[in-house]
């Protein structure tokens, strides 16, 4: 809901659920402030409805035209659109800050409190913002291809900082600033401009704060990914089909898979 920017929830038949269960609802709907809309299919609420419902703000209408007033806010209709065409095979989109995500470098978490500052890129180049059509394409694809807050949002915060796998794994939920847009990352041996704060643009900071409420409700000691979550990264990253810049076909050889994901490196490491 945090990622999507979900604002209405609606629950049919409302009045077979429990105690238990309407409490769960409650307690989603204050911390996500959401309005929650729970529709009885019955004369009367029932008794764990009316229990619930005792201490907690609420309206009640028992027409529909009331209802039609209370939900759109004037008794406007819902349009009928026609189903839209199936949408197009996805292709594949070439992002130049991916071409770190896999690296040999090897970032620490601090062991003790440090002072990040705002990042001022030295050791790599900054990453290029993708265009308007790429980040519209990549949003969509992260939610319809995981409901995972964690994976999705380590994708979307390797795109806007050029971060390697490492450096992801070094991000705490208290790293991330929802109302400043920034994620503070960690980097003990200056690999990697050593711990700074990255601006975060706010398509890639829904999804950033969704992992950060995830991390908060399931005591998760990572924000974005664990040390043994590389693998499962990549494979949705193929899965939506994004990619880092390609080698030539002569450079990949007789490599299996559609994405070479260390070849810069490895360029690099030969070149040294």
């Amino acid at each position: 809901m945090a990622a999507l920017e979900v604002t209405c929830l609606t629950v049919l038949r409302a009045h077979l659920l429990d105690e238990r269960r309407l409490e769960r609802l409650l307690g989603l709907q204050r911390q996500t402030g959401i309005r929650l809309t729970l529709v009885v299919h019955r004369p009367r609420l029932t008794a764990a409805l009316t229990r619930t419902l005792a201490a907690t703000g609420h309206t009640t209408v028992e027409t529909l035209p009331e209802a039609r007033v209370l939900f759109y806010g004037g008794g406007t209709q819902l349009s009928c659109t026609p189903p839209s065409a199936a949408p197009a095979p996805w292709r594949w989109i070439t992002l130049d800050a991916l071409d770190r995500l896999v690296s040999y470098d090897s970032p620490r978490p601090c062991a003790r409190a440090c002072v990040p500052r705002p990042i001022v890129y030295q050791q790599r180049p900054a990453p290029l913002a993708p265009s308007p059509a790429q980040i519209s394409h990549l949003a969509g694809r992260l939610h319809a291809a995981t409901s995972h807050p964690a994976r999705a949002a380590a994708l979307a915060a390797a795109v806007v900082v050029r971060a390697s796998f490492q450096q992801l794994v070094t991000a705490r939920a208290d790293g991330f600033d929802h109302a400043g847009g920034t994620l503070t990352l960690h980097d003990q041996a200056r690999y990697t401009d050593g711990c700074a704060v990255y601006p975060v643009p706010a398509w890639a900071s829904s999804f950033l704060h969704a992992a950060a409420r995830y991390a908060h409700l399931t005591g998760a000691a990572f924000l974005l990914a664990a040390p043994a979550d590389r693998p499962a990264l990549l494979r949705l990253a193929e899965t939506i089909k994004i990619r880092p810049p390609q080698p030539s076909s002569a450079w990949k050889g007789d490599r299996k898979g559609p994405v070479v994901w260390d070849w810069r490196e490895q360029r690099e490491a030969l070149l040294h």
